[in-house]
């Protein structure tokens, strides 16, 4: 870790073209971006560069276009993050883009239109590559949520211009480490979502990992089913039986305790406060669906939190954007919020579903960090390598007209 060479290693940038890779893949309805914190996260490098009298050109994906179209271009996009940055924001069209930027002073903001209508973006185009680079003289990658992806924006331009870490990229890293890099013990880990087959990868890697897993969501009646118990109508993966019993298997042999509910919410049908019941886990009834972890079970995991010295926490305990099966995620949510706010957890949460949860249950600003990144934190909660992460650590250079012939 801390190969990586970040902003404080960058030197005099004034009068310098910066080539800054963020994410801006933001949700619009129309023109109007509808959730701004990926542009708010990009601010600080963007504006750091630009004080410091850099030139800076802002890359970005939006959608997955199969080529230019109107709907999908970064024209839409200046505007949005000229507000948050509180300065002007230049857009230039791939059409006269290298004349546009000569044009530009030390200081300036220019946002390159959508790098994904180039059809080699994608495929790490040596050529795409080259058109990229021509246009600058340093590289930042701000982007870690697209960091698992090995596309000339995002990886291929480390490798032909001297490569950093923006802030947000910085921060990122920086938390992952003390997550599961290097993190004080003992860690917990809590899983949730709807189906164990979407996190194989994750649970097996983390269970030589972490001294606590706790499953919660869908995936969690999954695990009881394999350890025979009825869960009447939930949902549930019973074809995954040997899997589970793979993984419980292997948490045993790295002494990970699995913790999983004993009592549970149930209803009989999916709805907004419907008829509901908490009962132990052997009690669930064959029209019934288990929607939430129990008090009960929350209290004991509460009590587990603060044994920790570190948290990682990926999908909700129940089905937690319908009153009250949110009551699980809300009550743990702000247990590990509170003892991160005293001083004694470091939490470290991501995902979609995740960020939505931590928001519902008011406390997303009180953990270490929260990541926005969707793909890239969960193959990072694989344990797998991330190509945009790794071409910063290597920071190799190699010949562009060698590379291209």
């Amino acid at each position: 870790m801390s190969s990586f060479k970040t902003l404080d290693d960058i030197g005099d940038v004034h009068g310098t073209r910066v080539l800054v890779r963020e994410d801006l893949n933001v949700p619009m309805d129309g023109n109007r971006v509808t959730d701004d914190t990926r542009l708010r996260s990009a601010a600080p490098t963007i504006i750091e560069l630009a004080d410091k009298g850099a030139i800076v050109l802002v890359l970005g994906h939006f959608g997955r276009p199969k080529g230019p179209t109107p709907d999908m271009s970064l024209s839409r996009i200046a505007k949005p993050l000229e507000v948050v940055l509180g300065r002007p924001v230049r857009y230039i069209d791939w059409e006269g883009d290298a004349a546009s930027v000569a044009t530009l002073m030390p200081g300036d903001i220019a946002l390159l239109e959508n790098t994904r209508f180039f059809g080699g973006e994608e495929k790490n185009d040596p050529a795409v590559i080259a058109r990229f680079a021509a246009l600058g003289d340093l590289y930042v990658n701000d982007a870690f949520s697209a960091a698992h992806l090995a596309h000339a924006s995002t990886e291929g331009l480390a490798h032909v211009l001297p490569a950093y870490a923006g802030r947000a990229m910085q921060a990122e890293l920086e938390a992952l480490e003390k997550a599961l890099g290097n993190p004080e013990h003992p860690v917990a880990a809590v899983v949730g979502g709807a189906k164990v087959s979407t996190k194989l990868d994750v649970l097996k890697h983390l269970v030589a990992r972490v001294d606590h897993l706790i499953i919660g969501g869908g995936m969690a009646n999954t695990f009881l089913a394999a350890r025979g118990i009825d869960v009447g109508k939930s949902l549930c993966e019973h074809d995954l039986k040997d899997t589970v019993l793979e993984i419980l298997d292997a948490a045993d042999k790295a002494d990970c305790t699995v913790h999983l509910p004993y009592d549970v919410v149930v209803a009989k049908e999916f709805r907004a406060n419907p008829p509901v019941r908490t009962v132990n886990v052997h009690e669930v009834a064959a029209d019934e669906m288990i929607l939430d972890v129990g008090p009960a079970a929350v209290e004991a995991l509460a009590d587990v939190l603060k044994t920790c010295k570190t948290l990682v926490w990926n999908g909700p305990l129940g089905a937690f954007e319908i009153a009250p099966f949110d009551m699980a995620t809300v009550a743990l949510a702000r247990t590990a919020a509170a003892l991160t706010q005293g001083g004694s957890l470091i939490s470290v949460a991501g995902g979609g579903d995740t960020v939505a949860a931590l928001n519902h249950a008011g406390v997303a600003a009180d953990f270490t960090f929260v990541s926005t990144a969707g793909g890239a934190f969960l193959e990072w909660m694989e344990g797998r390598e991330l190509p945009g992460v790794k071409a910063l650590e290597a920071g190799q250079l190699f010949d562009l007209k060698r590379d291209i012939r």
